[in-house]
C-alpha cells in the first residue's frame, strides 16, 4: 500500500480582509471637493500605498481651478463696478428729490393751517363781517375778496396734491434702485465668502507644494525694459514698482491688487480712468497687433478675457497672477493670449 506523504499544514490567510479605515479627515476633504467642484482631495488620512501628488502636478491644478475661479472674480467686480454707479445714481436722484421734499412738507403745513383756521371758524367770522358792511358796495369788494381767498385755498390744496404726486412718482424709481442695490450687495457678500473659501483652499495646495517659499524671481529683467515717457511711462513705472506685493481679489491698491486693479491702477497713477473689470477694460481699449505692442499696452488672456496684465518691453509682462502669490513678471506668451489693447 502507498503511503503519501503527509501534506503541510495550509497556511491560510485570516478569513476577514485587512481594511484601513479612510481617517475623517479624509472624508470631509472629499465632500468639500465635491462641493466646490473641483478634482482635488486633499486627503490627509490617504493610505501609504499612493505618493502624493507632485510639485508640478499640484501647480497645474492651481492654475486650472485658479482659471476657473479668476473669471467669478472679474465677473463680481464688474457688479461692484456697476453698483458703485447705481448708487451714486440714487444718490444724486436723492438729492434732487430733497428740496422737493421740503416744498411738500412746507406746503403740507400750509393747508395744515387753513383746515386749522376752518375748525376754529375764522371763515364764518369773515363772512359775518361783510353781511355788516355799511354799503353795498363795501358788501361787493368784500365778497370779492373772500372769492379770491378762497380760490387761493383751492389753488394750495391743489398744489400740495400735485407735488404729493410727483414726489412719490420721483420717489417710487429710487425707492426701488435702493432695494436692486441692497439685494446686489447681499449676494456680493455672499460670493465674497465662497470666493474667499476657495482661495483659502488654492493657498493650501500652494503651501503643500512650496512651503512659504515662493517659485522663482520676481523680477528677471529690468522693469520697464525701456522707458517710454508719457502717461504709459507712468503708467509702466506704478506697476513694476508694485512687483512683490501679494494678489488679493478686488483689491485695487495700495497693498494688494489683483489683475485688473493693477493695471486700473497703474492708469489710474497717469490720470487715465480704467473699469476695474479686464473684459471692460478690454471694451475700453484700442486693438493693437503683436508687432505694435509698446510699454503700457494691455495684453488680454483667455477666451473670456478674465485676465490681464500690463506690457513692459522686451517681451515681457507685469501682473498679478493668483490670490497669495506675489506680483510678478512673466514672459509675454505665458498664457493663451486673447488679443491686446491700448490705452
Amino acid at each position: 500500500m502507498a503511503h503519501h506523504a503527509p501534506r503541510p499544514p495550509s497556511h491560510r490567510s485570516n478569513d476577514r480582509s485587512t481594511v484601513v479605515p479612510r481617517s475623517r479627515w479624509s472624508r470631509f476633504t472629499t465632500t468639500l471637493a465635491a462641493l466646490v467642484g473641483t478634482a482635488v482631495v486633499l486627503t490627509g488620512g490617504a493610505t501609504a500605498a499612493h505618493a502624493g501628488p507632485s510639485v508640478t502636478e499640484i501647480e497645474a491644478q492651481i492654475d486650472r481651478d485658479w482659471n476657473r475661479l479668476e473669471p467669478v472674480i472679474e465677473q463680481v467686480n464688474a457688479v461692484r463696478e456697476q453698483l458703485a454707479v447705481r448708487r451714486r445714481q440714487a444718490d444724486a436722484l436723492g438729492a434732487q428729490i430733497a428740496p422737493l421734499q421740503a416744498r411738500v412738507d412746507a406746503a403740507l403745513g400750509q393747508v395744515g393751517g387753513l383746515a386749522a383756521d376752518a375748525y376754529k371758524g375764522d371763515n364764518l367770522s369773515t363772512v359775518n363781517a361783510l353781511l355788516g358792511s355799511r354799503t353795498s358796495g363795501d358788501l361787493v369788494t368784500g365778497l370779492e375778496l373772500l372769492d379770491r381767498f378762497a380760490h387761493h385755498q383751492q389753488e394750495q390744496v391743489r398744489t400740495v396734491a400735485e407735488l404729493r404726486d410727483e414726489l412719490a412718482a420721483r420717489k417710487k424709481p429710487l425707492d426701488g434702485m435702493v432695494a436692486d442695490l441692497t439685494r446686489t450687495e447681499a449676494r456680493l457678500a455672499a460670493k465674497k465668502k465662497q470666493i474667499d473659501a476657495e482661495i483659502a483652499r488654492l493657498q493650501k495646495l500652494r503651501l503643500k507644494a512650496y512651503g512659504n517659499g515662493g517659485g522663482g524671481p520676481l523680477r528677471p529683467a529690468p522693469c520697464p525694459a525701456g522707458y517710454p515717457g508719457g502717461p504709459a511711462g507712468v503708467a509702466v513705472k506704478f506697476a513694476c514698482a508694485q512687483i512683490g506685493k501679494i494678489y488679493v481679489w478686488g483689491a485695487a491698491g495700495p497693498d494688494h491688487f489683483d489683475c485688473s486693479g493693477l493695471t486700473m491702477a497703474a492708469w489710474a497713477k497717469a490720470g487715465v480712468p480704467l473699469p476695474h473689470n479686464a473684459r471692460q477694460q478690454h471694451g475700453v481699449t484700442t486693438r493693437v497687433g503683436r508687432a505694435e505692442l509698446r510699454a503700457g499696452d494691455l495684453v488680454f488672456y483667455y477666451g473670456d478675457l478674465h485676465h490681464v496684465g500690463m506690457y513692459v518691453g522686451d517681451g515681457w509682462v507685469v501682473h498679478a497672477s493668483q490670490s497669495g502669490k506675489p506680483i510678478t513678471m512673466k514672459r509675454l506668451d505665458d498664457g493663451d493670449i486673447n488679443s491686446y489693447g491700448r490705452v
